[in-house]
Formats: C-alpha cells, sequence, structure tokens
C-alpha cells in the first residue's frame, strides 16, 4: 500500500479553513495521545533530493501541553469513542 505524504499546499488548504488566530498544536503518540506546541518550520531536502518541510515542537519544558482532548483521539481514530460508565446510586449515611 503506497504511503502519500501531506504536501504543503494539502496543509494551505487545509488550515485555510480554520481560524487564523488559533494556535497550532500537534498531536503526537496515538497510543499516549498529548498535545505539543509547534515553534519552527524547517525547509530541507531529504535523500532523493525532494523538498520537506518539518514542523517542529520546541524545546522548552512547556512544549508538551498535556493529554491531547479525548474528542480528538476518537477524531483521529486513535481511540475509539468511548462512554462513561453508568453512575451507582449513592449509600446514604445508615449505609443503605
Amino acid at each position: 500500500m503506497p504511503h502519500t505524504e501531506m504536501t504543503v499546499g494539502d496543509l494551505i488548504g487545509l488550515l485555510s479553513a480554520c481560524d487564523r488566530s488559533a494556535p497550532v498544536l500537534q498531536a503526537m503518540n496515538p497510543f499516549f495521545p498529548m498535545a505539543h506546541r509547534l515553534s519552527q518550520v524547517v525547509q530541507s531536502v531529504d535523500e532523493t533530493g525532494q523538498s520537506v518541510v518539518y514542523l517542529a515542537e520546541g524545546r522548552d519544558a512547556d512544549t508538551q501541553l498535556g493529554h491531547l482532548p479525548p474528542e480528538v483521539a476518537v477524531e483521529l481514530a486513535w481511540q475509539p469513542p468511548v462512554q462513561a460508565p453508568p453512575r451507582r446510586p449513592r449509600r446514604t449515611a445508615s449505609g443503605k
């Protein structure tokens, strides 16, 4: 199965529908989904001579922002939709 890379044009197209003042975060690690702050965009060339653009997270301690919101992990298909378990009736002070 061939792997297709997202192009800069694809990214610009997707971003053009977003709020221009919204921060850009990177979702990483589908098995332990975390949000990371982006700090750099670097253009380079790969081993075949093709132009490549890298989005990099920062090096500061606060670059990792914490867990990815569950709805984002579900939208990325990194986690299945999960419903909260049913609540049990509360016990009263008398123990019943």
